[in-house]
């Protein structure tokens, strides 16, 4: 009875074909919308996972302070209030697994008829373990170059690429504004941060040697900003309270007077960012769902149409002994065929139009199996749904009165 069933729904759904087309246009753009977005949502989501990722876990930034200058107040960093005897305070700090001072700059490098200019980071070995940050090639400078004040250089990959092109660059010597440095090794690969910024363009320095051979400092040990990164991420409001403590104390600041440094959570502008993604991943499907629920309803449409178009025929069958729920179940098995179809079409829609909009853009697409099963139960639901009234509709019908319509 059932096969029989099947058959005869698909047969009634064959009748009008372009009618059906046209019921099922609406679930293959809902079900292709809600992938699609889906996949560019989440793409966007690892995206910014990814940035998270690469800048290392449960970090602290600390930057020097703010100064005023014949009336002109200056932002953070502006005053040199930070120094190395404060890091290693810092890392001395329960809960904290490493703190790594650093003193920035840009200069200029140059390599045969190469050069570049970048940024270059005056720290120490520890940063790399704090930033998570591993070596391609060669290895990393040491406590005794920190000591030494060595001219030795990390250098991140877009450096390498510029200046070296396909020659291996560690052992060769490179200038960084007209001193030569030993090139000690090569950073693995980080990509952009949460601000678009090129990790790897980037170089690596004794902070010494920033500090008395390239940069020069107008006070002694003092660095820019100090990272600290806590144990775990439960020890981050502990270690950030006891921050505050220790360098309120190392700089002999009165109570109520304001701090001359700034304590940041990079974590947690980190979770706001990917909480942001999130966000809109959802608010992606969300939007495409409004497609399906339009599907829905012109599939209601037409099977509304189909049952004042059948009335005769639905007095008939039951005229010859058909119950109620039979007449249900044919109504129910067009609506159901209808909207299955209509979901496998969108499917290979959606995942089509998102691998071409990968290859040919280049955006982050990530197509799951779970967006794509999501898609096709909802989608597949609610073509259910709206048919499931229609199909009522025809099995309360009483036989006299549909063998009596025109």
């Amino acid at each position: 009875m059932n096969s029989a069933m099947l058959a005869e729904a698909w047969q009634a759904i064959g009748a009008n074909r372009l009618r059906t087309a046209l019921t099922m246009l609406g679930m293959v753009i809902g079900v292709g919308a809600v992938i699609l977005m889906l996949a560019v949502g989440q793409g966007a989501q690892q995206q910014v996972e990814a940035s998270i990722a690469s800048m290392g876990s449960n970090l602290f930034i600390v930057l020097s302070g703010s100064t005023t200058s014949g009336g002109l107040r200056m932002g953070g960093g502006a005053a040199p209030t930070l120094t190395l005897a404060d890091a290693q305070s810092i890392a001395e700090l329960p809960s904290v697994s490493a703190a790594s001072p650093a003193t920035p700059g840009t200069a200029q490098m140059v390599y045969g008829p190469n050069n570049w200019s970048t940024q270059i980071f005056g720290t120490t070995p520890n940063y790399l373990g704090l930033r998570d940050w591993k070596l391609a090639a060669g290895f990393a400078f040491s406590a005794s170059d920190i000591r030494s004040a060595t001219r030795v250089a990390l250098l991140g990959r877009t450096v390498v690429e510029n200046l070296f092109g396909d020659e291996d660059p560690v052992g060769k010597t490179l200038r960084i504004r007209n001193s030569p440095y030993l090139v000690l090794g090569v950073l693995e690969r980080k990509g952009q941060s949460l601000d678009g910024r090129d990790q790897d363009d980037t170089v690596l320095i004794p902070i010494t040697t920033a500090q008395r051979k390239l940069f020069g400092t107008r006070f002694v040990g003092t660095v820019r900003f100090i990272m600290v990164q806590a144990e775990s991420a439960e020890a981050m409001p502990a270690v950030e309270s006891a921050m505050n403590e220790l360098l309120r104390q190392r700089h002999r600041l009165r109570e109520g007077s304001e701090n001359d440094f700034t304590v940041r959570n990079l974590s947690a502008v980190a979770q706001t960012a990917a909480e942001t993604a999130r966000v809109m991943s959802l608010m992606l499907g969300a939007i495409a769902s409004v497609s399906l629920v339009v599907g829905g309803i012109g599939i209601m449409n037409i099977m509304l149409v189909s049952v004042t178009e059948r009335t005769r025929e639905i007095g008939i069958r039951m005229a010859i002994g058909a119950r109620g729920k039979d007449i249900l179940l044919q109504f129910l098995l067009e609506a159901i065929i209808i909207s299955v179809i209509g979901c496998l079409i969108g499917v290979t829609l959606g995942v089509s139009t998102a691998l071409a909009m990968k290859a040919l853009s280049g955006m982050a697409i990530v197509i799951t199996a779970a967006s794509i099963i999501t898609a096709f139960a909802v989608a597949a639901a609610v073509g259910i749904f709206f048919g499931w009234y229609p199909a009522k509709k025809a099995a309360a019908m009483k036989p006299i009165d549909a063998l009596r319509a025109q």
